[in-house]
């Protein structure tokens, strides 16, 4: 093969592709794989940028005789990635001696996506499994010991039914997070009255506010636009985010909705309408923000469970606002509280934006 074709070939591969030579040394790479790897200069030991045992492992056995081979590699810096590695041997070319080619193929995305099925699994489980076993030892209990009892039959009764409406939250919560993401892809084409929006979610705050001796008070900006979008996902957002700020503000504090016109949404151009949703609760550490929106992630599992939480709340709300095509951002600090913000473009929106994970 000469060498301008080669390097032609390589470089009309969509993904990394590394040429060595009998002695393990880079004969050609392709953009993607100069990128990916870095450090693949004609002539250098491919162990200088790969360096992973059974990559290596992979290129020699197929230098000794191997037609073949596939192994993972796993990249850690700057971000993690990982691929799937296809080792084989080319026939060589006059004067070319030995030949081995390297193919890898980014497997990141769905490696991440089997192991988030799997945990969701996971969870679903254990949230689900823990209510049914409570309801199952008191349902003994009350065909037994406690038959006649009275006093333990109304305990016990009242523990059920708390377990009862945990499960049906979960439940629900699901259904909700299914239907989002099912229909995620197709944008709302809708129109919104979002000052009307708010007023009403926040007004039915009124009172579950109180008993916390807080407040939920609501700023508007100025010539606020309708957006396009489904109102009752957006009621169902806000509602989250209120119903959080309150759950885990500081009683005796309140708690801000401002919604504010906005030139730019960040990350994703165009303007748009940012709603913000600011408590004053405890700081959030910085490592557990990006994963607040994940299925069943807690930040304390034991005080959500307390005050009702299913874990599911922002993820749906993080659904709902990619299927509006809008954007979602968490910041706390220590002296100003905790603030969502919920970004939503002005125009009919058209493409998906980058996700908060």
């Amino acid at each position: 093969m000469a060498n301008q074709n080669r390097t032609a070939l390589l470089e009309a591969l969509m993904d990394p592709a590394v040429l060595v030579d009998g002695e393990r040394r880079v004969v050609a790479a392709n953009k993607r794989a100069r990128e990916t790897f870095g450090g693949l200069g004609s002539g250098s030991d491919l162990a200088l940028s790969l360096r992973h045992p059974e990559a290596l492992d992979a290129v020699g056995a197929v230098l000794a005789g191997v037609p073949s081979t596939n192994t993972v590699v796993t990249q850690t810096v700057p971000v993690r990635q990982i691929f799937e590695m296809h080792v084989a041997a080319l026939s060589p070319e006059e004067g070319d001696g030995a030949r081995v080619l390297c193919l890898f193929r980014d497997v990141t995305a769905a490696r991440e996506a089997e192991r988030m099925r799997a945990d969701f699994i996971a969870n679903v489980s254990h949230e689900l499994r823990s209510p049914l076993v409570s309801l199952v030892g008191f349902i003994e209990t009350l065909k037994g010991p406690a038959r006649d009892d009275i006093e333990a039959r109304a305990r016990f009764l009242d523990i059920m039914d708390g377990e009862a409406r945990r499960m049906a939250r979960i439940v629900n919560d699901l259904l909700s997070l299914s239907r989002v993401e099912a229909g995620e892809h197709v944008p709302p084409t809708g129109s919104v009255d979002l000052v009307a929006l708010l007023a009403e979610v926040t007004k039915s705050f009124d009172a579950r506010a109180e008993e916390r001796g807080m407040s939920v008070t609501l700023h508007l900006g100025s010539d606020l636009p309708q957006i396009p979008g489904d109102r009752d996902e957006l009621i169902e957002v806000f509602h989250n985010l209120i119903d959080n700020a309150v759950k885990y503000g500081r009683r005796d504090t309140p708690v801000r909705v401002q919604a504010l016109t906005r030139t730019r949404i960040p990350d994703i151009g165009g303007p748009g309408v940012a709603v913000m949703i600011t408590n004053q609760g405890e700081a959030i550490a910085p490592e557990h923000l990006p994963r607040l929106t994940e299925r069943f992630y807690r930040i304390d599992k034991g005080r959500s469970r307390d005050v009702g939480g299913t874990g599911l709340g922002l993820a749906i709300v993080k659904h709902i606002v990619n299927h509006h095509r809008g954007r979602l951002t968490i910041e706390s600090r220590a002296e100003q509280g905790n603030t969502f913000t919920v970004f939503l473009p002005r125009a009919a929106p058209t493409a998906t934006p980058p996700q908060l994970s």
